[in-house]
């Protein structure tokens, strides 16, 4: 397992929390591993290793980066880099009031188009305090699913 994380994503987790071995990429790790033509870019070399690629939880921020093609972080240069042969599955989490937005509806239709793979938001106590659509998708569903493509039993949520 490798891990993306973008700057926001950095303040939901301690790396001590995370299993032993878990490599961390960031920002700082694509600009420090390469300095002239010919080094590893590190956004390629992430897509080449990896065989499948699974973004939890996926805020509004990057969902509209990804549905636009902006590459402005490590996440997002992997992301449009990324082998479309691939399983890409994300698990859209935010407020209700950002979930219901008719341009979310767009933005996840253009990643389901690409043959991306959603694993919808669920219906509980937000960060926010409000009770509504919009939390990630429990971990063990969204495992369920990664096992289900992993051995070929890929089936709509």
């Amino acid at each position: 397992v490798r891990l993306i994380v973008t700057e926001h994503a950095k303040h939901f987790f301690s790396e001590s929390e995370l299993p032993a071995g878990v490599q961390i990429y960031d920002d700082t790790t694509e600009w420090k591993s390469w300095t002239q033509r010919g080094d590893p870019v590190v956004h390629i070399e992430l897509g080449k290793w990896a065989d499948m690629m699974v973004i939890a939880p996926l805020d509004a921020n990057t969902l509209a980066k990804m549905a636009q093609g902006i590459c402005d972080n490590l996440l997002t240069c992997t992301t449009r880099a990324w082998d479309m042969s691939k399983p890409l599955l994300f698990c859209p989490a935010m407020n209700t009031r950002m979930w219901e937005h008719p341009v979310t509806t767009q933005q996840i239709t253009t990643l389901i188009q690409w043959g991306h793979v959603e694993i919808p938001p669920i219906s509980k106590k937000l960060i926010c305090g409000d009770t509504g659509v919009g939390a990630m998708a429990e971990v063990e569903t969204i495992v369920k699913k990664i096992l289900s493509i992993r051995q070929g039993k890929h089936t709509s949520l």
